[in-house]
């Protein structure tokens, strides 16, 4: 079993800044790659950010240049440093990883989910 722990929601005002965090444990042979979606309000969930084994990296335009995603592989573990947030960025963030375990074949695996408040 894989278990998916996110951290790093809370409230900041406009123009600050927050760092998510996502850490994989278990029986987790290979991870391939990592992204953060949010859903907000009255709003379908989004692809904002993902990261292949290779470092390559994705954003969605809403926050490209602002968000930075990273991994730390040795830690089975994905980042999401957000930057110059905006009352528009509040919504439940959550991260899905791609994960080889011992059936071989890559699953979804998706965190709790954690809030994000931006006030204005």
């Amino acid at each position: 079993q894989v278990q998916l722990v996110e951290s790093g929601g809370g409230l900041v005002q406009a123009g600050g800044s927050l760092r998510l965090s996502c850490a994989a444990s278990g029986s987790i042979l290979r991870i391939n790659s990592m992204a953060w979606y949010r859903r907000a309000p009255g709003k379908q969930r989004e692809l904002i950010a993902e990261i292949t084994t290779g470092h390559t990296t994705n954003y969605a335009e809403s926050v490209k240049g602002r968000f930075t995603i990273s991994r730390d592989s040795a830690k089975n573990t994905v980042y999401l440093q957000m930057n110059s947030l905006k009352p528009d960025d509040t919504a439940v963030y959550y991260c899905k990883l791609v994960i080889f375990t011992t059936t071989l074949r890559p699953d979804d695996y998706w965190g709790q989910g954690t809030q994000v408040t931006v006030s204005s």
